[in-house]
């Protein structure tokens, strides 16, 4: 979609920002500028710095040295008020609504010039129109949150920013958890407010959209500035390069010949979910990595979780529903799963995986503890060895091993959160719902190749993705889903084009399933 080229005259600019955490540099002398009506990138890999800067921008951290200037005024950013006073207003990552207030509650928070008691009529006619602008036209105001799908609260959270008439909206992985048409949603609102003369900072993993909708890309390297280039001059592999200093190896996939005989570790038959999955079926083998491909509310979510024994509502019309190695698993008992070698990772690290103020070694070691205690104590040279292994096994840092699992970046705390379930013996079927959520590019390989190397141990993995090359980078076949039924199931080589058609409107063509 066209729109206006931006105005020259600068909004923002950033001089020589730097900022430590002990004894890490965390950004070194950053400097960039943005001008009003600019949509303007901030990329890097994990680690490189753009959430520091951030944080300094939005005044939740301070910076050690450097300015940043507002319409040519240095400002002294104490707090994020301070900073929604000075008209800069944040979408973290990480959502902040409320579920239980409702949305127009969730829309009035933290915003310091709205009179909810005394202007209640005028507050809800403007949030009406946010909500219309990013595509919630037909959510109630009175509604609770918590009705809402995550991609929605995401929306109602971006709402809630465009709505603060900031001079500077800062979005942070604003479409992560949004399928392709609530995404869509969010371009057209940012364009939107950009064409009001709002400079908009946008920080993002996802290449292809930052090329699609930024006027121009500051990429960021183990917290240096290394290149401010218009959108124009970029593609996606000069834009990683910039950001990695080379192109990642991708893994190489399985064909159906590489897999061959091998055993059937995964079967699931007629896999049903009231409201979500209707009658789900799969065959996957050992060593196969196979993803499950829908959007937000597909099912394919609802299936892993199934799977896992995290549903109790799950069935499967018979007792041999669900089998590893031959064996059945009970539905709705996650116990019955883990015993029969069944790990899941979820696609929330933060609620529903890690333990975020424990050390990464612990975090690390927490499905390992019969393993590596005797009698209920901590066996030290069990614990020491298994830790080493672990942490040479996710790429990670050994030094960094004690220091609190919170402090680390989004792409390592993934391969924290996935590394718990590596080189287990135990582990026959690895669960991964959306693995790379928020992960940079540089991350995505690193996970993808633990996955790689995981399957060819003769783990079964399979995982859920609504990120179509993630899709055809990792998956050795593919279902996709539309509407809680499984639409196709692809192996080898597929065209893009047609995982997405079905991800998004299904086909006429029904699933042929490969047994039973």
């Amino acid at each position: 979609m066209s729109r206006a080229a931006p105005s020259t005259e600068e909004l923002l600019r950033v001089d020589g920002l730097a900022k430590s955490f002990g004894g890490t540099q965390a950004v070194r002398g950053a400097s960039f500028s943005i001008a009003r009506g600019e949509i303007h990138a901030l990329c890097g890999h994990n680690g490189a710095g753009k959430s520091t800067v951030v944080k300094m921008l939005s005044g939740q951290e301070t910076p050690d040295s450097g300015a940043i200037r507002v319409a040519g005024r240095v400002l002294d950013l104490r707090s994020r008020r301070v900073a929604q006073a000075n008209g800069i207003a944040l979408v973290d990552q990480e959502l902040s609504v409320v579920p239980s207030l409702t949305v127009a509650e969730n829309l009035m928070l933290g915003d310091v010039r709205t009179g909810w008691l005394t202007r209640r009529r005028a507050a809800r006619a403007r949030f009406r129109t946010l909500l219309d602008s990013v595509g919630l036209g037909h959510v109630d105001l009175d509604r609770p949150l918590s009705g809402l799908s995550i991609g929605e609260r995401q929306l109602i959270e971006i709402a809630r920013a465009l709505g603060q008439d900031a001079r500077l909206v800062i979005l942070d992985e604003p479409t992560a958890t949004l399928s392709d048409v609530e995404s869509e949603y969010v371009y057209a609102a940012v364009r939107g407010v950009a064409a009001t003369g709002c400079a908009i900072l946008f920080v993002s993993h996802r290449l292809g959209e930052v090329l699609d909708l930024c006027d121009n890309v500051t990429v960021m390297r183990d917290g240096d500035v290394v290149a401010t280039t218009p959108v124009a001059d970029l593609t996606i592999d000069s834009l990683i390069v910039q950001m990695l200093g080379e192109l990642p190896h991708r893994p190489d996939k399985r064909t159906g010949d590489d897999v061959g005989a091998s055993a059937e570790t995964l079967v699931v038959s007629g896999l049903s979910v009231p409201g979500r999955v209707d009658d789900f079926g799969i065959v996957l083998r050992a060593g196969q990595v196979c993803a499950v491909a829908g959007q937000l509310g597909s099912g394919a979510s609802d299936v892993l979780r199934a799977i896992a024994g995290l549903v109790p509502s799950a069935t499967t019309g018979t007792p041999a529903g669900i089998t590893v190695d031959g064996v059945p698993v009970a539905p709705g008992r996650p116990r019955a799963a883990i015993r029969a070698g069944i790990a899941f990772v979820s696609n929330d690290r933060k609620s529903e995986g890690l333990f975020l103020d424990r050390p990464t070694s612990w975090n690390l070691l927490a499905t390992r503890l019969p393993h590596v205690t005797r009698l209920g104590v901590v066996n030290r040279r069990l614990w020491s060895a298994t830790l080493d292994r672990l942490v040479e096994l996710c790429g990670l840092e050994g030094a960094r091993s004690q220091h609190a699992v919170r402090s680390l970046s989004g792409g390592n705390q993934q391969k924290v959160f996935v590394g718990r379930s590596l080189g287990r013996d135990d582990v026959r079927v690895l669960l991964l719902d959306d693995p790379t959520r928020g992960v940079d590019i540089g991350g995505r390989a690193a996970i993808h190749t633990l996955l790689r190397e995981t399957a060819g141990r003769g783990v079964a993995v399979l995982f859920s993705s609504t990120d179509l090359e993630e899709l055809l980078d990792l998956a050795d076949v593919v279902v996709t889903m539309h509407k809680g039924v499984a639409v196709q199931r692809h192996e080898g080589t597929t065209a893009g084009a047609v995982l997405v058609r079905e991800m998004t409107h299904g086909a006429t063509v029904t699933l042929t399933k490969e047994r039973p």
